[in-house]
């Protein structure tokens, strides 16, 4: 029954998915190709001194990148500092100048870690005008640098690659806002609260008293999982009844973190000319989101010990109203699209099974990956898939009749040794360096030995990454992972969105050549099969020794 329940749950993902993708992809593509504006976003642009139809070569996309962001973290901290004053604060004091800083980068970099309990830190107007913002307009950044680098490809010759802040504003206004105001009304509909009573006084059945938070959770579960940001309006997040009432809504925020993911190779077919590609993408995408998937929910649901045997598996951890597969499911969702939300304790999870979301994360969340960073995070893959390709053949590597010369293979590889450096340069420094290692080990680790070591491996990986999900053992709120994840996050944000648009720029400077008899055919199932060997290979040649300290080791122990 059980399995029944199961196959039942991703059919009708499945299903949901496959109905979304075809016109929320076209109207994407539209929405990125129209030279048609609103008059209120005319307004906008007059007031910031922005001619929506001047077009921008790639370092001043990136400069529009880096400015906005640079004033939207600097805006959430003085107003973390300052929420003492504001209205809506319920009482709570200013956030201290570290976590500030940290959850500043968290939010503009489109992590969302949170090292703190946000019922018992946040106000309601740090909440809504801070965090609820940042998790509209970092997702529009992210599908707007996907955009520029899909029209490296599509274009011919070309200077510029777009207008960031037509693509800013489109993606957040058009895109995100309405799907975020539909999807709302649905969480309503499902009993996620929404409010502004703060702490509400009840009597339990055993007659003892207890505070309820209440707040604006549905505007801002929405986005969360809609943006793939993650940050949760509560402790518990999406495994919190307020948040995520019922098997229905946790399905429903499934359909949320994928639907713009798996929507985006359909506008990258429509506009390059060629929805065949779009296809291959997605079939990438889709079969590396089946295995995690598959491999995730057998190691739960086949836990060994006798306690989790006699459940029917590993059960610690997860809330009965999702269960085993709802929870696995929810899991490998988060973990793959960069969104960080959680539904039951990852940290709970048997040592294999806590090692998957690691995995997924480890990939680059290219399966299907956060808005926007998912797409341009493959396609970079597919740059070096094709060169590969072309050294086994003797040809010069192409994509899509763009060139793969030395500038875009050393784009491509700089893009992929970001974040595992990061991971891999912050962990070894976190037991390294005495002084901060033995704050961590008697601070921040709650379970000493092997499981420690996973736990702060996870935490920079998740940082790294973009992701924002946690091994909930870490106390965080400390100041070295404050700081170094804070860091973390902004590198792992900004650096492969440097390389991303210069790559774009580069692409879009090319023109097209000719497909020949030695061209690589990109949209076959043989170009599937190499793109999925070359994405699992290289995490796997990165990330291997690590693990074998982490998870492998306390998996086979």
């Amino acid at each position: 029954m059980d399995a029944l329940f199961a196959v039942m749950q991703a059919a009708t993902l499945a299903l949901i998915l496959a109905l979304l993708y075809r016109p929320l992809g076209d109207y994407m593509a539209r929405l990125y190709t129209s030279d048609r504006d609103w008059k209120f976003e005319r307004g906008l642009y007059r007031l910031i001194g922005v001619d929506p139809r001047s077009e921008q070569s790639w370092p001043a996309y990136l400069r529009g990148v880096l400015a906005f962001s640079v004033v939207g973290l600097l805006f959430v901290y003085v107003l973390q500092r300052a929420q003492a004053v504001l209205p809506y604060s319920l009482g709570l004091p200013a956030v201290p100048e570290g976590l500030s800083f940290n959850t500043a980068a968290s939010f503009v970099a489109n992590t969302n870690w949170q090292s703190y309990s946000p019922e018992l830190t946040m106000g309601y107007t740090v909440q809504l005008a801070g965090l609820a913002v940042q998790n509209f307009v970092s997702a529009a950044v992210g599908i707007a640098v996907a955009v520029a680098l899909v029209r490296g490809f599509a274009r011919r010759n070309s200077g510029t690659i777009g207008n960031f802040w037509v693509d800013l504003f489109r993606g957040a206004f058009r895109l995100l806002l309405p799907l975020s105001v539909i999807g709302a009304i649905v969480l309503l509909i499902g009993g996620v609260v929404q409010n502004f009573n703060g702490f509400t006084e009840v009597t339990t059945l055993a007659g003892n008293t207890q505070n309820l938070p209440g707040g604006p959770v549905a505007s801002q579960e929405v986005i969360k999982l809609l943006g793939t940001n993650g940050g949760g309006f509560f402790n518990a997040n999406s495994a919190h009844p307020f948040e995520n009432p019922t098997a229905w809504t946790s399905l429903f925020q499934n359909v949320l973190m994928l639907a713009i993911p798996f929507a985006l190779p359909r506008t990258f077919g429509r506009m390059v000319g060629s929805n065949k590609q779009g296809y291959a993408i997605l079939a990438v995408m889709a079969t590396l989101y089946l295995i995690s998937l598959f491999a995730l929910s057998a190691l739960e649901s086949g836990g060994n010990g006798t306690a989790p045997e006699l459940a029917g598996g590993a059960l610690e951890g997860k809330e009965a109203r999702f269960g085993i597969f709802g929870s696995t499911l929810f899991g490998t969702t988060s973990t793959l699209t960069s969104t960080g939300a959680v539904n039951s304790m990852h940290d709970s999870f048997t040592a294999l099974g806590g090692m998957m979301p690691m995995l997924n994360m480890m990939l680059g969340e290219v399966a299907p990956g956060g808005v926007g960073s998912g797409l341009y995070g493959m396609l970079v893959l597919a740059i070096i898939a094709v060169f590969i390709a072309g050294l086994l053949v003797g040809r010069t590597p192409e994509y899509l009749g763009k060139k793969i010369g030395p500038r875009e293979i050393k784009l491509a590889s700089l893009y992929i040794l970001v974040t595992p450096t990061l991971v891999l340069v912050g962990t070894a420094l976190s037991f390294a360096i005495p002084g901060i290692r033995e704050d961590v080990e008697s601070v921040s680790i709650w379970n000493p030995g092997i499981h420690g070591m996973s736990e702060v491996l996870y935490a920079f990986t998740s940082a790294s990454n973009n992701n924002g999900s946690a091994f909930a053992g870490l106390t965080a709120n400390t100041p070295w992972f404050n700081t170094a994840l804070g860091v973390a996050m902004l590198l792992g944000r900004f650096i492969p969105i440097v390389l991303v648009l210069a790559l774009a720029g580069s692409l879009a400077a090319q023109d097209k050549v000719p497909a020949t008899a030695g061209t690589l055919p990109t949209h076959r199932p043989q170009f599937v099969g190499l793109l999925v060997g070359v994405t699992v290979i290289v995490t796997a040649l990165t990330y291997f020794p690590v693990l074998t300290l982490g998870p492998l080791a306390e998996g086979l122990n």
